[in-house]
């Protein structure tokens, strides 16, 4: 566990030297950290917007809409670690700006949600919009478990599917469908001799990662809510 907080500590360290140069020209633009965050959520709304659009005008093996959510989301994913940034560089840090940044983030990921489960329902893969919905109410209850526990004084940030996680996850799986899609087709479907139903398709690039995160955010949540459990019996005992 510590060797894998130091390898996620060491990719952030990297990542803020990346974008570090970015956050200089916001600030010298007289950007806020609480309009960065505003961007990464009108930016997310975009995304819902494509899913859809998608839905709405596309067919169901026309997957590019898919491709470019997917390059939104990682986009807007960026500002989620521009606005923190910003107000350390800045010096602009507030309570308010993270209270502000926390609602929003949650914001942006239900509407990210809905849109991917509208596009879904939209083209009748409606299993994988169950799935998605599942995931969505697992990436709350990460969220929700550890406010609820640091409410209670007691720090909660273990699992696998974080914030972060779930944006890359989805961001980048997002892309390669709409890639996959332009190569290989997006009605492409594999079947198995004997099984008269298709074991994988073009979407499933999209759709099974989302699966993963439904089984994956709700397990983590679950682990937050252990973890708690365990903390406040030891501050009960002393």
């Amino acid at each position: 566990m510590a060797q894998d907080t130091s390898i996620k500590r060491n990719l952030q360290l990297g990542i803020y030297k990346v974008i570090d140069p970015v956050v200089r020209v916001f600030i010298k633009l007289g950007l806020t950290p609480n309009a960065v965050t505003s961007i990464g959520f009108v930016l997310n709304v975009g995304v819902a917007v494509i899913f859809v659009i998608g839905a709405e005008e596309g067919n169901r093996g026309d997957l590019s809409y898919v491709g470019w959510a997917g390059g939104l989301i990682l986009f807007a994913g960026l500002f989620d670690m521009l606005d923190g940034q910003v107000a350390r560089l800045g010096n602009m840090k507030s309570t308010f700006g993270a209270l502000y940044d926390s609602v929003l983030d949650r914001y942006s990921e239900l509407i990210m949600f809905l849109g991917i489960c509208y596009y879904l329902v939209g083209h009748h893969y409606f299993l994988s919009s169950i799935f998605a919905f599942i995931a969505m109410i697992g990436s709350m209850m990460v969220s929700y478990v550890r406010a609820r526990a640091e409410g209670l004084g007691i720090e909660c940030k273990g699992g696998l599917m974080q914030r972060p996680e779930r944006v890359v996850t989805i961001g980048v799986f997002a892309i390669f469908c709409g890639v996959a899609s332009h190569y290989i087709g997006g009605n492409y479907k594999l079947y198995v001799p004997g099984i008269k139903y298709h074991v994988f398709e073009t979407m499933s690039i999209f759709t099974f990662p989302i699966a993963l995160l439904a089984v994956l955010t709700n397990i983590t949540a679950f682990g937050r809510l252990v973890d708690a459990k365990k903390s406040l019996e030891e501050e009960e005992n002393k």
